[in-house]
């Protein structure tokens, strides 16, 4: 008997015992979940998410990432704040949401929406009553002006013999209202014809036909590549033709030119983009001083005596508020010899300094020399010789475009105009030639009539 009560005894003390260790565990036991026994968690799959340059008032491409979550009991609230907002479908977006714990993932939706042309650094803030550390997730991107893209020109063929011409005329209709256009850009791409390229570099322009005159203005200039195209790059050659914003208007005749001595030729895509923003002055003129630019062989002659004029008498409206002139020059020829110390033959390879002179003196001066050839990203050129620096060009790129800014406005005032080449002779048969175009541009930001030139 005595056994057996001692037996009872232990029995008692030892569950309560076992009570007492399981009540203790349970009270340590601090999840927050329900009872559940398990830790609450909730992750990001990543820490930050940045946005590709978007154009003001568009949306960017959506990005998204995934939260994980195990044992929460309260919902998960994610804010964040404009430019940026969330989605959980893809299509509904808010600055703020509210997830209900019903899975195990979540899959968020951001996208952003520029509303100015800004670099935009916001988070996203992740939270839950469950846990009490935030996640935050950090976002950026860009806001870029508002573009408006115009096709004019479409793989047009342009070629010498076998139907094709070297030129092609074409009218198009482009942006209305300037208003609040900042700059227009212009880009020219080559394509070569199923028979292949033209195995040279040759001269090439674009030319815009001014309304009032009729004349043709040429806007960018370009030399193109041996052999091939111009596909390594994106967009083909670009060129800054905002001083052209006048003409550029509405319904616009253009004309492309290669000079090409073959039928194979180019096919010539021309595409404009108006972008949007502050314009430096809100009104253009644009007035033509020289052209000497329908080829290569139609340029000045160098070294020899000739007949072309260069001056004029430029007389500014009184309004200007900013002038310049924008001039285009590239040399061609070259074999005559130059007797230059490094025996570079003119005007192709030949080195000079031009100048311009405004009442006489010389006020700019423009720079034919090396541009780095054999580092022109149009290096598909083989077998041409396209590394070798030529004078103030190279194959398979733009021709400068200079630009010549007064320090004054220069309102109301009447100048004389000089285009000037280094002295040298020709002593031989060969040719030289420098094809070359200016234009005075005169800015206000109230309506102003163009320059007046006389020859």
């Amino acid at each position: 008997m005595n056994k057996l009560l001692k037996f009872i005894k232990y029995l008692t003390v030892f569950l309560f015992a076992l009570i007492f260790i399981q009540c203790s565990s349970e009270e340590n036991d601090d999840t927050g979940s329900n009872g559940s026994g398990n830790t609450p968690s909730l992750t990001a799959s990543l820490s930050s998410l940045s946005f590709e340059d978007t154009q003001v008032g568009q949306n960017s491409q959506l990005k998204s990432f995934t939260l994980s979550h195990t044992n929460l009991s309260s919902d998960i609230n994610l804010t964040t704040t404009s430019p940026f907002e969330l989605s959980v479908d893809g299509s509904t977006f808010s600055s703020q949401l509210s997830l209900p714990v019903l899975t195990t993932s979540s899959l968020i939706f951001v996208r952003f929406i520029p509303d100015a042309i800004n670099t935009f650094q916001e988070n996203i803030v992740i939270q839950t009553t469950d846990i009490a550390d935030d996640i935050v997730i950090a976002l950026n991107g860009s806001g870029t002006p508002v573009i408006h893209n115009y096709l004019t020109f479409n793989r047009t063929r342009v070629a010498f013999g076998g139907g094709f011409n070297q030129t092609s005329v074409q009218t198009f209709n482009l942006h209305n209202d300037l208003s609040n256009i900042e700059a227009i850009k212009m880009y020219v791409k080559l394509t070569c014809p199923s028979g292949g390229c033209d195995e040279w570099d040759v001269f090439a322009n674009v030319k815009v036909t001014d309304p009032l005159s009729g004349e043709r203005y040429e806007m960018a200039r370009f030399i193109t590549p041996y052999w091939n195209d111009n596909s390594q790059l994106p967009r083909g050659f670009e060129f800054d033709v905002t001083d052209f914003k006048s003409m550029l208007t509405g319904n616009v005749e253009l004309r492309i030119r290669t000079e090409c001595w073959n039928a194979k030729g180019y096919e010539v895509s021309v595409d404009f983009d108006y972008i949007e923003g502050t314009p430096d002055y809100q009104y253009y003129g644009i007035t033509r001083v020289l052209n000497y630019d329908n080829g290569s062989q139609a340029g000045v002659p160098y070294g020899v005596a000739h007949t072309f004029d260069l001056t004029r008498s430029i007389n500014i409206p009184s309004n200007a508020q900013s002038t310049h002139l924008r001039t285009i020059i590239s040399g061609w020829g070259g074999q005559a010899a130059s007797g230059d110390p490094d025996g570079r033959t003119c005007a192709e390879w030949c080195y000079r300094t031009h100048s311009v002179s405004i009442n006489g003196a010389n006020m700019f001066q423009h720079n034919l020399g090396p541009l780095g050839c054999a580092s022109n990203p149009v290096s598909n050129q083989a077998p041409g010789n396209w590394t070798p620096d030529r004078a103030g060009w190279c194959p398979g790129m733009e021709v400068p475009t200079r630009i010549d800014s007064f320090t004054s406005s220069m309102a109301g005032t009447t100048f004389t105009f000089e285009y000037g080449f280094e002295n040298w002779t020709n002593t031989t048969t060969d040719n030289s030639f420098y094809p070359v175009s200016s234009f005075v541009v005169v800015k206000s930001d109230t309506p102003i009539s163009r320059a007046v030139v006389v020859d």
